[in-house]
């Protein structure tokens, strides 16, 4: 997760010692969790009338582009730190994976770890409510697309954060799936 000096190796031990399941989205993930997978092709990001499609029927009126690696990233031990920490945000988290690779951790039904392989080309959206973190692969780098629905906010709630009711709701829809 980390790179350079020790950061890289407790990093890299990090990812060798993943004990929950690894998956690779399908269309829905299979896990127990409501995440939401597309496939797109990110070599034509810039004019893809597929992602418009999409931006338009979701309502996305806003988006920024985000490197994550050393060279490019301001803060970026901090920050990588920051987003390796559990946590939940109010309103859906929309990535779109333009180069690189890494992983996102959710929470499922069960409360265990589930790993979602992310690779160019891939746009997950995680629902509002749901426990997750994001770390880099043994690349330690990414190049993402942050979609939102009007403004941009990127507000973390650390776990415990289970009295919002984002997560009830979140909650309440899984209850609903069983």
């Amino acid at each position: 997760m980390l790179s350079g000096g020790a950061g890289l190796a407790a990093g890299l031990a990090a990812h060798a010692q993943w004990r929950g399941r690894v998956v690779v989205l399908g269309a829905r993930c299979a896990c127990s969790v409501a995440v939401g997978r597309l496939r797109l092709d990110a070599d034509k990001y810039e004019n893809d009338p597929e992602l418009e499609k999409i931006r338009k029927e979701r309502n996305y009126s806003w988006m920024d582009i985000i490197t994550i690696c050393k060279d490019k990233l301001p803060n970026y031990e901090e920050k990588i730190k920051m987003f390796y920490e559990e946590h939940l945000h109010l309103d859906d988290e929309i990535r779109y994976i333009l180069d690189g690779s890494g992983y996102f951790d959710v929470r499922d039904k069960e409360d265990k770890w589930v790993r979602i392989s992310m690779e160019k080309g891939d746009m997950i959206t995680l629902p509002a409510g749901i426990y997750h973190r994001f770390t880099l692969d043994e690349k330690n780098y990414v190049k993402a697309m942050r979609l939102f629905v009007g403004d941009p906010v990127w507000t973390p709630y650390n776990r415990p954060a289970d009295h919002l009711e984002a997560r009830g709701q979140y909650v309440q829809f899984l209850a609903q799936t069983a």
